[in-house]
């Protein structure tokens, strides 16, 4: 009777463990996808487009601008209670292509919205390439979202490797970025497999991942 009990018990741990195996081998490609996803530095776009909710991915965007990396400047999921005086500041090293090249988009809050708020921005603009900005740990996911909401566009990924903020000691400093690429990594395998879920229940609407907010920096457009 206690050897029936231990084979299947043991074949369920068996499958835990390759389950797990495969979760920290799929974590650790993750990281270093991640970590070398940057383009060309040196191509231009259309378009830079400036997915909002971590620091320094704005302050990038307008860097990238200014370099003359792409005629217009896009910003996906802009919060509506933004202080639009803190945004300003960060618009001053292009102050001259403020009105003209930056566009502010306020109909996303999360990277399955900026996608299709970016699509509907560059059809509109008949452009056919962009620049994306965002958050090193973010970039998979959000490139996922966005070559399957505008497969004919040209994207290239411009990750922001962001510091802590000041009195941030190492290891909370540490613990958070590991939490936050863990978080990234759940979401980005449900992204990926939603596709799948949807075709074996086609009538079933599937949560989407929910974007965590983080901490910005004054100058920071809100958060997703």
């Amino acid at each position: 009777m206690t050897w029936r009990l231990i084979r299947p018990l043991r074949g369920l741990a068996i499958i835990a463990a390759l389950g797990v195996a495969l979760w920290l081998g799929g974590l650790a490609w993750f990281v270093y996808s991640s970590l070398s996803s940057a383009g060309d530095r040196n191509a231009r776009t259309d378009a830079i487009v400036v997915l909002t909710g971590g620091r320094m991915r704005l302050e990038t965007g307008v860097g990238l601008l200014g370099q003359g990396k792409a005629r217009k400047l896009f910003i996906s999921g802009v919060n509506l209670r933004v202080d639009r005086g803190a945004l300003m500041r960060v618009f001053e090293p292009v102050a001259d292509r403020a009105k003209c090249c930056i566009v502010l988009g306020y109909d996303s809050d999360d990277t399955f919205g900026n996608a299709r708020e970016t699509a509907a921005w560059m059809r509109q603009q008949h452009f056919s390439s962009l620049r994306l900005v965002t958050s090193w740990y973010h970039m998979p996911r959000s490139l996922l979202e966005f070559h399957r909401a505008m497969p004919g566009i040209a994207v290239i990924a411009s990750p922001v490797f962001a510091r802590g903020e000041d009195g941030d000691g190492r290891i909370a400093a540490w613990l958070s970025a590991a939490e936050l690429t863990v978080g990234e990594y759940d979401k980005y395998l449900a992204v990926l497999l939603r596709p799948a879920a949807e075709s074996v229940l086609p009538g079933l609407a599937w949560p989407r991942p929910l974007d965590r907010a983080e901490a910005t920096t004054a100058a920071a457009v809100g958060a997703r």
